[in-house]
């Protein structure tokens, strides 16, 4: 960019700032509080008048970070925009609308997304009627949004993880206007039903069955940036996957922050987790899954439905996040070691051919190498199929930030490598024990390494490639393995290996 460009550039984007600023900025205090309102439920999404086919001949870019509960948000809002007219897109020169869809669990992620809105100041000079938007959990933090207005002043639109299903409003008053337009609620509003949604590939779906998370571990920021737990009813739930089966859907993962809370809050039955996937299993859709998991309300009734088997998948995602019983009270988990291996020992006698996966943080404030070890030996006990590891990254607002953080950081990259190093051994021992083995493989397109190979999932979750044609594509097939490698498989199908 030019001098003369970045003084027009300048010159635009002082102007934006003087205009009247329309801000409902989140607070955290308020998203601290959890109040003991009864949940409304909302079965009627309506596209206002006035918005109706405002985007024909125009397209929609979304940029999503973090989980699949962001991805999934990604699905309703690019339903959303294409039900107002639009036209999705890949490339950023084509777009009308650019939303970055956020993640506020590690500051790396945060880091990215500021720099990649910095880069598109010249795309707004070159064209100052594109709608910039941030959203999802970024937005819901204080410190973000106080910066965004301050330094990243050609963002239009700021909105947050709670009033997605207000996008075709809050996109009317940023069209309409010159002004910034900030509305991100710091406390949850109701459940919206019947939202549109784009889902893409038409395999593998993904279905909400609740909201926000009431745990509160101390180094976690998405008790704020999503609010307290609220429970989907079950109707619904049964109802949107009954409809995925009939479209033909061959996979469906139930979404929550702590999906064994389900039902926790409901104040007119009694009815939970384990009740839901009871029902489940009663439909024709081949295999379903759920994530994320909390240790403290995995309950026996849950591993007795898991233990039935058909569609739910022998697949658990179990978070353990340290191996060490005081690391577990700083990051307030509310379970201990013993308890967490109790849990697991349960359901392997239930569901002796379970495979677990986990999260895991290194160098959690005060952790000695002595804690550290806890963690390692614990991997080793529960014999991980594969791990989620991070280093510890401190979260504005949340307890652990006041913590003293006095693990250096070429110790916790040196932990980080340890433990990298004993999940892959690990993970490629159990990988091993697949060779010569018939497994039952989704099957969701070409390799990513090599076109001219299959790609699909074992009910465990084993990334398996294999030669086989197109028309397996959406199918569960049944392949030999004849490779085993530590992060996936390889094989060959076998003759009449489509399952009816």
């Amino acid at each position: 960019m030019n001098e003369k460009q970045l003084h027009e550039l300048t010159a635009k984007i002082k102007s934006k700032s003087s205009d009247k600023i329309d801000i409902q900025q989140p607070s955290l205090t308020n998203a601290k509080q959890r109040g003991k309102e009864s949940v409304n439920y909302n079965r009627e999404f309506v596209i206002p008048r006035e918005m109706k086919n405002v985007g024909v001949g125009k397209k929609y870019l979304i940029r999503t970070f973090g989980c699949q509960m962001n991805e999934h948000d990604t699905e309703v809002m690019s339903g959303i925009l294409t039900s107002l007219g639009y036209e999705a897109t890949t490339e950023t020169t084509e777009a009308d609308i650019i939303l970055f869809n956020t993640c506020a669990v590690r500051e790396n992620a945060e880091n990215r997304v500021f720099g990649e809105i910095g880069h598109l100041k010249p795309l707004k000079l070159h064209n100052p009627d594109v709608i910039l938007g941030i959203c999802g959990c970024m937005s819901q933090e204080e410190a973000v949004v106080n910066k965004l207005l301050k330094t990243y002043q050609h963002v239009d639109l700021i909105f947050g993880t709670h009033n997605i299903h207000r996008l075709p409003q809050l996109l009317q008053q940023a069209l309409m206007s010159k002004e910034h337009v900030v509305e991100v609620w710091s406390k949850e509003g109701d459940v919206i039903e019947n939202l549109p949604k784009i889902r893409r590939g038409g395999i593998k779906a993904w279905v909400n069955i609740s909201y926000g998370c009431d745990k509160f571990c101390t180094y976690c920021i998405v008790p704020y940036t999503r609010g307290k737990e609220r429970s989907r009813q079950p109707i619904d739930i049964i109802e949107e996957v009954k409809d995925l089966a009939k479209l033909g859907y061959q996979e469906v993962t139930l979404l929550g922050q702590n999906v064994n809370a389900y039902g926790k809050d409901f104040e007119d039955k009694n009815y939970s987790f384990a009740n839901l996937l009871d029902e489940l299993r009663d439909i024709d859709i081949p295999r379903i899954r759920f994530t994320t998991s909390h240790p403290r309300d995995f309950d026996d009734a849950l591993v007795d439905v898991l233990a039935k088997g058909g569609n739910l998948v022998e697949h658990i995602h179990l978070p353990v996040q340290s191996g060490n019983n005081e690391v577990l009270k700083l990051m307030a988990r509310k379970y201990t070691r013993e308890q967490y291996l109790d849990l697991v020992n349960r359901i392997k006698l239930k569901i002796p051919n379970a495979s677990f996966t986990t999260d895991i943080i290194v160098g959690f404030p005060g952790e000695t190498e002595e804690q550290f070890e806890d963690t390692l030996s614990i991997i080793k006990e529960v014999g991980y199929d594969s791990a989620y590891t991070f280093i510890y990254s401190p979260r504005e607002g949340t307890p652990a930030v006041k913590m003293e953080d006095n693990v250096p950081m070429e110790i916790k990259k040196s932990r980080l490598q340890r433990l990298n190093n004993l999940v892959n051994e690990i993970t490629a021992t159990k990988s091993i024990e697949y060779q010569d083995q018939i497994v039952e493989v989704l099957v969701e397109g070409f390799s990513k390494k090599n076109d001219q190979m299959l790609s699909g999932y074992t009910r465990k979750s084993k990334l398996v490639n294999f030669m086989g044609p197109e028309e397996c594509i959406g199918k569960i097939v049944k392949v030999k393995i004849t490779k085993a490698k530590t992060w996936s498989l390889d094989g060959e199908i076998i003759e009449n290996a489509i399952e009816v």
